[in-house]
């Protein structure tokens, strides 16, 4: 597996032109000999990983013209569970933010930014950060409802980093693949645990991370400065598949 740090392969899903040049042309600026693949559509997406599904990472348009981009998105993380998926997207309204990564997105990253903070924003991700644009607490509250936004200020604020958890080796392992959208029992198999196990685990690492679910765990993760330090996608945990809890 290539180091999330060092990404070999690219697939970068577009219907804009000039957005699908620009992007293209970005990413291969900040890490000069990646293979960047430019698609057009879901129908391309689906034609590129038949014939080659071992890639670093994919940047998804949620708008393209020949697939409803959320059912593309749930296709994907069905099919290729290991694939990376981040949204690039012309939306930036926390209903589809959180809906993109309840589906299992490793991150969000609005067009609408400028520039340089979309230039920011790619670097975190093919690092193997996680990003997820700032969402303002009405707009979580009117999306998941009143008092189902839970995590502390200081988690939000990017006070802590995932290393001031005080998880265990064998939660972070857990973490890593909980931000990867996998399911419980996904996460079982690949690190050699039954399902019960993985239960407790993903409920004390949600403790830990002062939430409640999935999605708000993101969330907080992605704002965290140091959690690309130690959770990487595309990178498999430290001693996957060894048993032990």
């Amino acid at each position: 597996m290539v180091h999330a740090a060092r990404l070999a392969k690219v697939l970068l899903v577009d219907d804009h032109p000039l957005i699908l040049s620009a992007l293209k042309a970005m990413i291969e600026q900040m890490q000069p000999g990646v293979q960047v693949t430019a698609l057009p559509s879901a129908a391309a997406l689906r034609d590129a990983l038949q014939t080659d599904s071992e890639q670093d990472l994919v940047l998804l348009d949620l708008q393209l013209g020949d697939a409803q981009g959320f059912d593309l998105l749930s296709t994907l993380r069905s099919g290729y569970p290991q694939l990376p998926v981040v949204v690039i997207s012309a939306s930036d309204r926390a209903v589809d933010v959180l809906a993109a990564i309840d589906l299992g997105a490793m991150g969000y990253l609005p067009k609408r930014m400028s520039t340089e903070a979309l230039a920011d924003a790619l670097k975190l991700v093919m690092e193997g950060g996680i990003f997820v644009p700032p969402l303002p607490l009405a707009d979580l509250m009117a999306v998941s409802g009143p008092g189902s936004v839970s995590a502390p200020d200081a988690v939000y604020a990017g006070k802590l980093s995932v290393d001031d958890l005080g998880i265990t080796p064998r939660q972070t392992d857990v973490l890593h693949l909980l931000l990867q959208g996998l399911p419980n029992k996904d996460i079982a198999r690949r690190l050699g645990l039954s399902v019960e196990t993985v239960k407790d685990h993903v409920q004390a690492v949600l403790r830990s991370l002062g939430v409640s679910s999935r999605t708000q765990a993101v969330l907080a993760v992605s704002r965290m400065g140091a959690s690309k330090r130690r959770l990487r996608i595309g990178e498999p945990p430290p001693g996957e598949g060894e048993a032990g809890e």
